[in-house]
């Protein structure tokens, strides 16, 4: 482990001749076999310890997402029954349909994304106004002036 943490290795071979250098004499089918048991992970930038890998965080919470994408790319919201129709500004339909599916809104069905149109399918006509008033509070809009 310590020759991957010392230099890049991007792969078995330069590992190979790494260990070689350093007066180890190992087989290709050895060094896979070491590597595997190492538990070393291949990564764009060479292979990596497992300790060394930096946690995983997410940049924002769903919730986060959800109202900070709906903020930038949402022009309009209408209910109409139990479906939502909101317009977004060009190309901004598919970051919004998944920020909305990943965000776990009660009575969110499903999203069916566009380039800048977005069917949301709601469990009810209720389920779908609220979430209209909701967006459209996000964007500084009521729900009378959206749907002009």
């Amino acid at each position: 482990m310590t020759i991957v943490r010392e230099q890049a290795i991007h792969s078995q071979d330069e590992l190979l001749q790494a260990l070689r250098r350093r007066g180890y004499r190992v087989t290709q089918p050895t060094l896979s076999r070491d590597i595997a048991a190492l538990g070393l992970i291949k990564t764009p930038s060479g292979y990596v310890a497992p300790g060394d890998l930096a946690p995983v965080t997410p940049i924002a919470s769903w919730p986060d997402r959800f109202e900070s994408t709906v903020g930038e790319f949402v022009k309009s919201a209408v209910a109409a029954q139990n479906l939502l129709v909101i317009k977004t500004i060009v190309a901004g339909a598919q970051p919004v349909a998944s920020a909305i599916d990943g965000a776990g809104l009660d009575g969110v069905l499903g999203t069916i994304g566009g380039d800048d149109t977005i069917f949301v399918a709601m469990s009810d006509d209720g389920a779908a106004r609220a979430l209209e008033r909701r967006i459209n509070a996000l964007i500084g809009r009521s729900a009378r002036r959206a749907a002009r």
